[in-house]
């Protein structure tokens, strides 16, 4: 819809039709590249894909195509989200009855750390938020700024029922996230057919030109949205820089070191604190301690 031409090796339909992440691209040449040839190509940007494994490359694709949108954008369409435990063993992830394979949450924070905006998708007729959809928003955090909801599909409910649906949405949403910070949600129908209830009309049209120029202003963007990202990182990188001086510092020399190195892994939460009140440091710029703990 927003490109106003198929997209090479895609198809549409009600239902989930693809388990594939694609890149879209501009190309002068229209088709499709899989994954393994995809991270050797030193004209794209993914190269570090490469340690999530054959499982993930085999499910990741570009489609290149000469579009004057995608002269300024790139897109990335991720594999849709169904419920229950079916989808984690199609995509053979790991801890799956499937076996081996690649980890999804994991993919998505590499992709939502690098690009410029997220747009998570909601049909008006099925709101529910899966247990893997909730693992899928959680692998986003951090990300919170980049964030845009849009409520597709609205043109097959009536006004109430849409507001009942919007209502419910921001409530689901708000569990999700855990902050009192309300996203940003477009609600439209995203097709060229002609909208099956008419009753919001004017309203879908300004919604759907918002979003549109919110898409718009990103390559404007682009600039101070890197100056960002490398304030962000850096100000981890100092966080790091303070941890492992500390830890450094209390760690033996010569014996014991072991037991002196659990004992620390222990009090991390403490460690951090301390940390914090030296060096005055907002708590918001800590690493996940869980994680650090593992």
């Amino acid at each position: 819809y927003l490109l106003e031409q198929d997209i090479p090796g895609s198809r549409v339909g009600p239902e989930p039709t693809t388990d594939c992440f694609t890149a879209i691209m501009h190309g002068e040449v229209e088709g499709v590249i899989p994954g393994n040839a995809l991270i050797v190509d030193p004209n794209k940007p993914f190269r570090k894909l490469n340690p999530f494994g054959n499982t993930f490359l085999n499910r990741f694709q570009c489609a290149q195509m000469p579009n004057q949108v995608l002269e300024s954008i790139s897109i990335i369409d991720t594999p849709g989200i169904l419920s229950g435990a079916k989808q984690r063993v199609s995509r053979g992830e790991r801890g799956g009855k499937g076996g081996k394979g690649y980890d999804f949450p994991a993919v998505l924070r590499w992709f939502a750390e690098r690009v410029d905006r997220i747009i998570l998708l909601f049909d008006a007729h099925k709101l529910e938020i899966s247990d893997e959809f909730s693992e899928a928003i959680g692998a986003l955090k951090g990300n919170e700024d980049k964030l845009r909801v849009v409520l597709n599909k609205a043109d097959m409910v009536g006004t109430q029922q849409l507001m009942r649906v919007y209502g419910a949405l921001m409530w689901s949403l708000g569990k999700v996230f855990g902050t009192p910070e309300v996203l940003r949600v477009y609600i439209g129908s995203f097709w060229s057919e002609p909208l099956m209830v008419t009753d919001n009309r004017k309203l879908f049209e300004l919604e759907e030109e918002d979003l549109f120029a919110d898409i718009q202003n990103l390559p404007r963007n682009a600039a101070l949205r890197k100056l960002n990202d490398l304030v962000k990182r850096a100000r981890l990188v100092r966080v790091h820089a303070h941890i492992i001086s500390y830890l450094k510092q209390e760690m033996p020399s010569v014996f014991r070191k072991d037991n002196k190195k659990k004992n620390l892994i222990y009090q991390l939460p403490v460690i951090f604190s301390k940390i914090q009140l030296q060096h005055n440091i907002s708590a918001g710029d800590f690493p996940d301690c869980a994680k650090m703990q593992v």
